[in-house]
């Protein structure tokens, strides 16, 4: 009897060890961590958006964003800005190396991550608003799994001829796809009328399951940005018959529209974090972020919020004659702009906003970028 008692015991204290926890905290039934007391050490990072995170598609695969721009930051083409975007910040926080896109393959080394952003592409394919880049989000998503596909080919080549490898290992091993972090920052470029949003929601969420459903655990997805408060929004609203300008000088009408955008797009994710309970997605108000640093732009060391640095009102930065001369030149101190060329951040500015992200301030959960592994709701 007393050995029967002993091995009830010992059933009941395992049973509690395994469910409960060691340390007396009911355990979590699903996958998803919830320790957040190291960081997550990602080894990897994906990045899926637009001209805000691309670090080289459209400059490998369309017009090479050459001079005055990364004239801040040289070594770092390919970029619409004086140096670096808020994802090499990212990068950096995290201790991994910026990111290449896969279409710039020379020289490049993908083994902790691609960047398959690309300049002017959308979510939504079938909403038409001036832009002819092939690049929407479902065909990065596509180019995501190609990239794989090709690493766990690669690795097995690899394993099959150790003494002697028949080709270079520049791709991420098979195991880091589960384990990376995968970044989406989409949707300045699409259009955002009421029946447009919805449309992109949709395949936002479409595009976005294909990965989960692929095995990507931990998202970090940025909504849009108020470009209704940029030089060119604030610009080009005031051409405008009926513009309405609120304080800080942002266009009311399309700030109404960036604003339900976003409210979709955190209603979206609420969805898919209920459809996927061991993934961990985190929702990041980068429009908050940029809206606070316009806002105080004197008080972080910047001048008028609705001036910008490259490119003046009748030529774009970095246009270039028919003999390659530029046709302006940029100011000798992006440091002092919030806005690089009208449209897109300074890195000046791009490092304060990414100070503001990495730092789970303005997360939901508020949860640092080094700990988007730990699920916090």
């Amino acid at each position: 009897m007393e050995s029967r008692s002993s091995i009830w015991a010992l059933g009941w204290l395992l049973f509690f060890t395994l469910v409960v926890g060691e340390n007396g905290v009911v355990a979590n039934s699903s996958n998803s961590k919830r320790d957040g007391s190291r960081d997550c050490k990602f080894p990897a990072i994906f990045n899926f958006g637009d001209s805000h995170s691309d670090t080289g598609t459209t400059s490998a695969a369309f017009d090479s964003l050459g001079a005055p721009r990364g004239m801040s930051f040289p070594g770092l083409p390919g970029r619409a800005c004086d140096g670096r975007l808020i994802i090499d910040f990212i990068a950096e926080d995290l201790g991994l190396p910026y990111l290449n896109s896969p279409e710039d393959t020379i020289g490049s080394n993908f083994t902790h991550g691609a960047n398959f952003a690309t300049g002017s592409t959308m979510i939504n394919p079938d909403v038409v608003y001036g832009s002819t880049v092939p690049f929407h989000l479902d065909v990065q998503v596509s180019q995501f799994f190609q990239l794989k596909s090709h690493a766990i080919a690669q690795h097995e080549q690899l394993r099959n001829h150790r003494n002697n490898p028949p080709i270079q290992n520049n791709l991420p091993e098979p195991k880091v796809f589960s384990e990376a972090l995968y970044t989406i920052d989409i949707g300045s470029n699409d259009k955002l009328d009421n029946l447009s949003i919805s449309k992109n929601m949709n395949q936002f969420s479409n595009s976005v399951q294909r990965l989960l459903r692929g095995g990507a655990k931990y998202l970090w997805i940025h909504n849009i940005g108020p470009a209704s408060c940029t030089p060119s929004g604030h610009n080009t609203c005031k051409n405008e018959p009926g513009c309405v300008l609120d304080q800080n000088g942002c266009d009311i009408k399309s700030s109404k529209s960036i604003q339900e955008f976003n409210k979709q797009l955190k209603d979206t994710v609420y969805k898919l974090r209920a459809q996927y309970p061991d993934a961990v997605i985190t929702y990041v108000d980068i429009y908050s972020a940029k809206h606070r640093l316009i806002v105080n732009a004197k008080n972080y060391g910047f001048t008028n919020p609705f001036k910008f640095c490259c490119g003046n009102e009748f030529h774009t930065c970095g246009a270039v004659d028919f003999n390659g001369n530029l046709l302006v030149n940029a100011c000798n101190d992006p440091q002092k702009y919030i806005s690089w060329d009208g449209l897109h951040y300074s890195q000046a500015a791009n490092q304060i906003v990414a100070k503001f992200v990495v730092n789970g301030s303005f997360s939901d959960p508020p949860v640092p970028v080094a700990k988007a592994c730990y699920k916090q709701y």
